[in-house]
């Protein structure tokens, strides 16, 4: 088992017998026929709340959460926040669940056959490579069981080793080639009068001592440098090395050594891996004829071999530049190309329900064919029609019907048109909004009653937990307060609002039925009337 320890800043908090590691992990595998535990990692803080109610359930297969209690198996025993099994089985596998107040943590615990011909199983051993000559510690340690453990052994190899601590046997030593092994610690203590084994095995592998490395040269091979005559220029060469190698520069000295060229110290500054660093600069000041086309190497040297890397000064008026004027010609296309493609975003973003509905047209798309929907929208609205109500109920009943079906050709849900009387109203209200892919609100003041609640409540369930429909919020009558609505409504991706304004909703090119032809399902258009048509006049309430 691999727990690791409480934090050292609940100290004050834990007594000395709740110490113990916590199971933080939520995946487990473990072998059976040893004792096992899990243990919620706020334990610590249990005993301060001695009246919460803690329980630990199981699940497994096609059962679901069943409740845990000493009486479910003699193997189990219940600590609080600690689900002990003594041994674990192979029928333990499954999900274990704990369970305070109203957190839950969650475990999926896999339970594998013990290797019967040999001490250790291979599926659960941490492997650790140690290179030879450094420090190799193995430590056999159990915190939870500690004060069951009445002796532990060491073996390597399943060869028990002589070592004199039979409470914690420990090895603290330089690694050497023959230290190479699986090593396992084995627990011995007693529950209930039966003697236990708790196994944790390490495979040691020894490697090679890796300390050292193969020095390379940072940077290209070649490298060209653009320079001025009478300037001065300082040539960088870096590399990456082991302590002992050397960095240095060779260049050409016929006729004696230059004495415009300085070979700078060496900066050396070691790597948080344990390497260094090294860097070397030579320095050539006022250049002259006499310089260029000349190579000038950094050479970097280990017991291993040599890499080199080049430098040739070159005249900058040899370089190649960019003329100006096609500079200037690159830079006004540039700014050309960065201003249409500004002005392009822009405009889609402003028209973006025109483009998409122009799309939809030109494209002939209908995604209504084969999704199996009846309706198109299903529409939620006041059904009480008071004189103070008239407006509302006539544009739910009238208005929307006249434009999206006779005009656009949608097929609309209107509750007191399509349902027959008689039928049981809660049952039908959730099959046609199954059977609709929007769900159109009109809002209002007034709109919240017993009458409408379900179906709002009933869309929500299928936009957020269903994800079968999508749901259109249109603000009849301006509503400064809308904690009338549920919360959940808040938990929708997109829930725009769409506003009815009479004096300029009236045309069916307004910017109203745009955005709600938008938000609708996409689908051909078959106009029944002229398109200069435009509705009755409805006064904002």
């Amino acid at each position: 088992m691999n727990c690791r320890e409480l934090p050292l800043t609940l100290w004050v908090l834990i007594s000395v017998s709740t110490a113990e590691s916590c199971t933080s992990r939520p995946h487990i595998t473990v072998v059976e026929g040893e004792p096992f535990y899990l243990k919620h990692c706020s334990c610590s803080l249990a005993h301060e709340i001695e009246t919460t109610t803690k329980s630990w359930y199981k699940s497994s297969g096609s059962q679901e959460h069943v409740e845990l209690n000493p009486r479910s198996s003699s193997r189990i025993a219940l600590h609080d926040c600690v689900l002990e099994f003594w041994p674990v089985e192979l029928n333990d596998t499954g999900s274990y669940f704990f369970q305070m107040e109203n957190y839950t943590q969650k475990w999926k615990l896999n339970v594998i056959r013990r290797n019967k011909h040999s001490c250790f199983t291979e599926r659960q051993v941490t492997s650790k490579i140690v290179e030879v000559k450094k420090f190799l510690q193995i430590t056999c340690e159990n915190s939870y069981y500690q004060t069951l453990v009445n002796g532990t052994s060491l073996y390597k190899n399943c060869k028990k080793l002589p070592l004199e601590n039979n409470k914690n046997p420990t090895i603290k030593k330089n690694a050497e080639f023959e230290d190479q092994g699986y090593y396992s610690c084995v627990h011995f203590l007693h529950h209930n009068g039966k003697l236990f084994n708790i196994t944790k095995t390490f495979n040691i592998t020894i490697v090679e001592d890796r300390s050292n490395i193969v020095p390379v040269l940072l940077g290209p091979k070649l490298n060209h440098v653009a320079v001025e005559l009478g300037k001065n220029v300082r040539l960088n060469c870096s590399a990456l090395l082991n302590e002992e190698d050397v960095i240095y520069w060779m260049f050409g000295e016929e006729n004696g050594s230059d004495p415009n060229i300085h070979e700078e110290k060496e900066i050396r500054i070691m790597t948080p891996e344990g390497k260094w660093h090294a860097s070397k600069v030579l320095r050539i000041e006022n250049i002259g004829e006499s310089n260029l086309n000349v190579l000038y190497n950094c050479t970097v040297a280990s017991t291993g071999g040599t890499d080199t890397k080049s430098f040739i000064l070159v005249r900058k008026a040899d370089m190649a530049d960019i003329p100006g004027h096609v500079f200037t010609r690159g830079m006004i296309i540039a700014v050309l190309i960065l201003v249409a493609v500004v002005c392009l975003v822009t405009v889609c973003v402003i028209y973006r329900v025109d483009l998409v509905l122009f799309y939809r047209h030109l494209m002939r798309r209908d995604e209504t064919l084969t999704d199996g929907k009846t309706y198109d929208a299903f529409v939620s609205y006041l059904k009480e029609c008071r004189p103070e109500n008239g407006e509302e109920h006539t544009f739910a009943v009238e208005i929307l019907p006249r434009v999206l079906e006779k005009h656009f050709g949608y097929k609309l849900c209107i509750f007191e048109r399509d349902v027959v009387p008689g039928g049981a109203v809660v049952d039908e209200i959730h099959s046609l909004i199954e059977k609709s892919r929007r769900l159109i609100i009109v809002l209002s003041k007034s709109y919240m009653s017993n009458e409408v609640r379900y179906e709002l409540e009933s869309g929500l369930h299928e936009a957020l937990v269903e994800r079968k429909i999508k749901i259109i919020l249109i603000e009849f009558s301006p509503v400064t307060d809308f904690t009338f609505l549920p919360q959940s409504l808040k938990l929708l991706k997109s829930h725009r609002v769409l506003k009815w304004k009479a004096d300029k909703s009236l045309s069916y090119n307004s910017r109203f039925w745009k955005n709600l032809l938008y938000l609708m399902p996409a689908k051909t258009v078959k106009p029944g009337r002229d398109e200069s048509e435009v509705l009755p006049v409805l006064s904002e309430s």
